[in-house]
């Protein structure tokens, strides 16, 4: 088995991996290819026009991360075309439908992308030509691409030899109208060849070249060869636009965490309701978390908190609960000795308890987002850490809000090696606890829209004032919003939040998501409804970075899955292709 996903850089070590592997195929299959090409892969990736066109790689996969085949292609974004110029399977991989499902992977590319149709070259089937050993490798070629209703264009001199001392067989240029009903006009035909000549081909083809070949297309509408191979149009699959799947990572220790208390609304239901809505949705593949060691957590948090925490949550008898009551001044050389006067020595507030599960709750709601974090880094686009307890609130040695441990902010810490790091909190209360972690840092941003602390928890962090310090100064962005709020103003600032991600041009976009923004949120005063949550997911897609979805609060369980479904919705589906 395979899968077949899109390398956009050679960022990430997997990529750079896979690249490898492509380039090595490259190699084997196209002698004649210039080195540059292959050495200069990854450059084409990162500077994606820097032919004039928009390349693209797709590589068919095994799980192991073996490259089993690849196709190239240049995207022309004006005029609307794909020009597939390499598709090809590793040696000793030809069977096994990998070419199939990768030339039908371009078509589901090209349809996404808009484009008319996707043109590339095949080596002629004529058997006047070509040796009776490329004659049936040439004639295989255009029959597997005939299936398609993929033809060669007939009628003009594409197929000239560039130079009178170039005897070789010319290449068709072969023509995949993507099913659409709508003959293609010479005036486009002739704009697409121009640009495949001039842009590709700008080392080999003089204008005078060029220029004969345009001319030569006379036909309005072009016309492409009859069904050489089959009787009749081929009967294939409606090529439809192809959905890359989100990861999906759920804490499956959650439910242990259930506070059976009167108004402690961080409850099991919030997760199953969530999971309830994006179920039907099949965007996302889900994820089995893995186990990971203690020290990501301490290389943000305080090894004392969580040795704290461990301790105290194993100690408290079953079904009870204890909660900080006294907040002693914190004198590192007179620490309480009593668990229970800890208990506010490292606590920010009186309503997060130490639970028996708690610990164990919030060591998989990290094991779960780091595992989020592996799949961005090994090549998916988005990925969503579905978990409580929530995280955003704990700084680097407290707890409080609901939160023991910041998921997001062991997360960004975690992915930082590869690359900088935005943390776009957007959830109803200030994300005290990232900004306080990296508030001396320049390598990750964190950027939050909350309430204003003069009537909003944490109430004493998250004013506009708070903008980083030493090394960090410009590199935290606080957008304390008035209490009373709907969708339309919401978004004002939101644009203002992803312009100043934007500018910071990160690898990596951390979503910590909140749904308490929502109307009637018991935590919150604003009036956000599903469609507003469309829209927001829709802004944050359009950025076009990886992104890393971290789940915070949200408490009005009778709308959680109708706002969940419609915030990645608006992600997903205006995400760039």
């Amino acid at each position: 088995m395979f899968i077949i996903r899109r390398i956009y850089d050679d960022c990430l070590p997997a990529d750079r991996v896979a690249l490898e592997q492509v380039r090595k195929i490259l190699k084997a299959q196209f002698a004649g290819i210039p080195p540059r090409d292959i050495e200069g892969l990854g450059d084409r990736l990162r500077n994606p026009f820097k032919l004039g066109f928009r390349s693209v790689l797709l590589v068919a996969e095994k799980s192991h991360k073996e490259v089993m085949g690849f196709a190239l292609l240049l995207h022309e974004p004006v005029l609307h075309f794909l020009y597939l110029d390499y598709i090809a399977a590793a040696t000793g991989k030809t069977s096994g439908g990998i070419g199939g499902a990768l030339y039908e992977s371009v078509r589901d590319e090209a349809l996404a992308l808009g484009c008319r149709a996707v043109f590339f070259e095949c080596l002629p089937d004529d058997q006047a030509s070509v040796s009776p050993e490329k004659y049936a490798a040439n004639s295989a070629r255009l029959r597997f691409y005939e299936r398609y209703g993929a033809r060669p264009m007939v009628g003009t001199a594409y197929e000239t030899p560039v130079s009178d001392r170039d005897h070789s067989a010319a290449p068709f240029l072969v023509v995949d109208p993507l099913d659409h009903l709508e003959p293609l006009q010479r005036k486009w035909v002739r704009n697409v060849v121009r640009s495949i000549l001039q842009s590709k081909y700008a080392y080999l083809c003089t204008p005078e070249y060029t220029e004969k070949v345009i001319r030569s297309i006379q036909d309005d509408p072009i016309k492409l060869r009859d069904y050489r191979y089959y009787k009749s149009v081929p009967s294939h699959r409606l090529a439809q636009p192809r959905k890359e799947r989100a990861a999906l990572v759920i804490n499956d220790r959650h439910q242990i965490h259930h506070i059976r208390e009167r108004g402690y609304v961080e409850a099991p239901v919030r997760i199953s309701r969530i999971l309830s809505a994006l179920e039907p949705l099949d965007l996302f593949e889900t994820k089995r978390p893995r186990e990971r060691s203690l020290n990501n957590i301490t290389a943000v948090h305080d090894p004392a908190l969580v040795s704290y925490l461990k301790k105290a949550c194993e100690e408290v008898g079953e079904g009870r609960s204890l909660y900080p009551y006294i907040f002693p001044i914190r004198n590192r050389a007179r620490l309480p000795k009593e668990r229970s006067i800890l208990a506010g020595y490292y606590c920010i507030d009186t309503f997060t308890p130490i639970h028996r599960n708690a610990f164990r709750a919030a060591k998989r709601a990290v094991d779960c987002t780091l595992t989020a974090a592996d799949e961005i880094l090994e090549g998916r686009r988005v990925a969503y850490s579905l978990v409580r307890p929530p995280g955003h609130h704990a700084e680097r040695d407290c707890f409080g809000g609901f939160c023991y441990f910041n998921n997001a902010a062991v997360a960004a810490h975690y992915m930082s090696g590869f690359g900088k790091v935005a943390i776009l909190d957007v959830d109803y209360h200030h994300g005290n606890g990232q900004q306080e972690i990296f508030y001396s840092r320049s390598d990750i941003l964190t950027v939050s829209l909350h309430g204003h602390p003069k009537f909003a928890y944490p109430y004493f962090s998250g004013f506009e004032e708070e903008e980083g310090e030493g090394a960090g100064e410009g590199f935290n962005v606080n957008f304390p919003l008035p209490e009373s709020l709907e969708g339309k103003g919401y978004r004002r600032t939101l644009r203002k939040a992803l312009a100043s991600i934007g500018s910071f041009c990160p690898a990596f976009l951390i979503v910590a998501l909140g749904f308490d923004p929502a109307k009637g949120d018991p935590t919150g005063t604003w009036k956000l409804n599903s469609e507003d949550f469309r829209w927001n997911g829709r802004l944050i897609g359009e950025l076009g970075f990886r992104i890393l979805v971290v789940q915070e609060g949200g408490y009005r369980s009778q709308s959680l899955g109708a706002n969940a479904r419609s915030f990645f919705l608006g992600l997903l589906e205006s995400m760039p292709r």
